[in-house]
């Protein structure tokens, strides 16, 4: 397992492209989600999407504290109600926002071994989700920040 670079919005256009689906479950996609993994624990978060350490493949983890959940082309099935809370993000080192997400989602999705399985996720575990996934699609939370709640943290 290596720690990778995680890629930074001001710097890195990759953020901005939209990922390909993963055609082939390989024991490079298998390093690449170890090396994920680590890189996320590493750098304290709960969620990483290949994009964010230069992959251009449909791969997000997330981590929330209930157990480790790999999606590789993940699609969301349903969503529903709404929550507004503040998100941050690996990318976007020091700032949060407050963005507007689904409050339940269905997400399906293979896991590392090539099992098709669907994620039902409320509340925080929705929103990290919702989150990961616009990273597939070259979407950072700062594009769907509530305006005016865009602020600097340590």
């Amino acid at each position: 397992m290596a720690l990778r670079d995680i890629k930074h919005y001001k710097y890195d256009e990759i953020l901005r492209k939209k990922s390909r689906p993963v055609e082939k479950i390989d024991e490079k996609i298998k390093t690449l989600i170890k090396d994920m993994v680590e890189t996320m624990r590493n750098a304290e978060g709960v969620g990483l999407a290949a994009p964010q350490v230069g992959i251009l493949k449909r791969l997000v983890i997330v981590d929330i504290g209930q157990g480790l959940e790999v999606l590789i082309n993940p699609t969301f099935v349903s969503e529903s109600g709404e929550n507004i809370d503040y998100e941050g993000c690996l990318s976007v080192p020091g700032m949060r926002g407050k963005v507007k997400r689904p409050d339940r989602v269905v997400v399906e999705a293979l896991d590392e071994n090539g099992n098709l399985r669907q994620i039902e996720a409320q509340g925080y575990m929705a929103r990290a989700l919702c989150h990961e996934i616009d990273h597939l699609d070259g979407i950072l939370y700062i594009d769907k920040v509530i305006e005016g709640t865009l602020e600097e943290f340590n």
